[in-house]
């Protein structure tokens, strides 16, 4: 095994992304005890807090832990000395986030409000200059708002950004994989391409050794990956869980279906025709609505109450995400009311505005920001799933995966 060399700037480092108070600690695992979540093989938040005290960014760039970590809050309750071990894990991901991603965007995102109040002004200037130059005509006798913004050329529009998005969310992902599969190598792709060579799709550690992955493991595991994306299941874990796992099923379930909506069916969602109230088009964008509403309302007032560890500390990210998605839904919905009454300056006006924030938001928090946990997460618990099984085919049953 190669050695592997110590960073003495980590923690510095890990600190700008967030509350990381290793002061007071004393290493004596109570919070690791205490996690529903840990076991043999993915044992956090101790070992993670090791690796960045001892300076092992590799160690750390292949770990796992951060993700498999829900913030329960269990943890940082149970510290003797205060040390929020759960708010650690919460800036872990968030650095974490900006290792896997290759622009470099994220770690300026994160570290800088002015860069993510830019990054967001830029894209809506750009997104309001967009619709000026190729809006359709102001019918002001009654509401036409597919003349004014075409429904096939705002489709186009979708799809373009979607995939775009998708590319910089997919590459960031696999930097993910690559790290957390091969011990923190390094992603460019001559080193994917030899690493490859050398020890496969990815490998465990055991007794000092690498256990190499079989390709048939990440096929057979595989459902690992749609199953938590869909439900999430390990928020059920948490012992004090006062709804989360509903709530944040709802906000996804929102989310997801409304992206459908837009990205899949807009033809059949934007329409000037007025559907009746029990039309399927309304009920499923009124459901989406409604969730989305909810959730992140709740989510603010949880976050200026402070009553639940989650919400204790707050990072300027951890505001944006859930004041830009409050502003597209209340927009979206003033959009339907303005068309329903039948004002058509009003619905133009704040579809434009309804376009300039969604847009604003999914370019810079999906690949970039918080939005992109949605696919890290179930991620992690995939390839956490893959290692374990590896380790089971290869190793006897009492081992323990050394840095998973």
């Amino acid at each position: 095994m190669e050695k592997i060399k110590s960073d003495p700037t980590l923690l510095a480092e890990v600190r700008k992304y967030g509350e990381f108070d290793t002061n007071a600690c004393y290493q004596c695992g109570s919070c690791t005890v205490t996690c529903d979540l840990t076991s043999d093989f993915a044992s956090f938040p101790r070992r993670t807090i090791r690796y960045i005290l001892l300076g092992l960014k590799k160690l750390l760039l292949g770990s796992l832990d951060p993700w498999l970590c829900y913030y329960c809050g269990d943890c940082s309750t149970a510290c003797p000395r205060e040390t929020e071990p759960g708010e650690a894990m919460m800036t872990l991901r968030r650095y974490l986030t900006a290792q896997y991603d290759w622009t470099g965007l994220s770690a300026k995102l994160y570290k800088s409000k002015v860069w993510e109040l830019g990054a967001l002004s830029v894209v809506g200037i750009f997104m309001a200059f967009l619709i000026w130059f190729f809006h359709g005509p102001l019918v002001t006798e009654q509401v036409e708002l597919n003349t004014f913004a075409p429904a096939h050329m705002v489709h186009t529009f979708d799809l373009i950004l979607f995939g775009v998005l998708a590319f910089f969310l997919l590459t960031n992902a696999f930097r993910m994989y690559w790290f957390t599969m091969h011990q923190g190598s390094r992603a460019r792709i001559p080193d994917v391409l030899r690493g490859i060579k050398q020890d496969g799709f990815g490998f465990v550690v055991y007794e000092g050794k690498k256990v190499r992955i079989p390709l048939s493991l990440f096929i057979t595991e595989a459902w690992a990956l749609v199953w938590n994306f869909i439900t999430q299941k390990l928020f059920l874990k948490c012992t004090n869980n006062t709804g989360r796992w509903l709530k944040h099923f709802l906000l996804v379930s929102g989310y997801v279906l409304m992206l459908f909506l837009v990205v899949v069916l807009l033809l059949w969602f934007q329409t000037d025709e007025i559907y009746p109230i029990y039309h399927p088009q309304r009920w499923l964008g009124y459901y989406a609505t409604a969730v989305l509403l909810f959730c992140t309302v709740e989510i603010l007032i949880g976050r200026f109450r402070k009553r639940e560890q989650i919400h204790k500390f707050s990072d300027f990210s951890d505001w944006m995400f859930p004041i830009l998605l409050f502003l597209t839904t209340v927009t979206g919905i003033l959009v339907h009311i303005f068309r329903y009454t039948g004002l058509p300056l009003a619905t133009y006006y704040m579809y434009t505005a309804h376009l300039i924030i969604a847009v604003a938001m999914l370019v810079v928090e999906v690949p970039f920001g918080k939005w992109a946990h949605m696919l890290y997460r179930p991620l992690a618990v995939y390839l956490q799933a893959v290692k374990e099984k590896a380790l089971e085919q290869k190793v006897p049953e009492e081992a323990v995966l050394d840095n998973a």
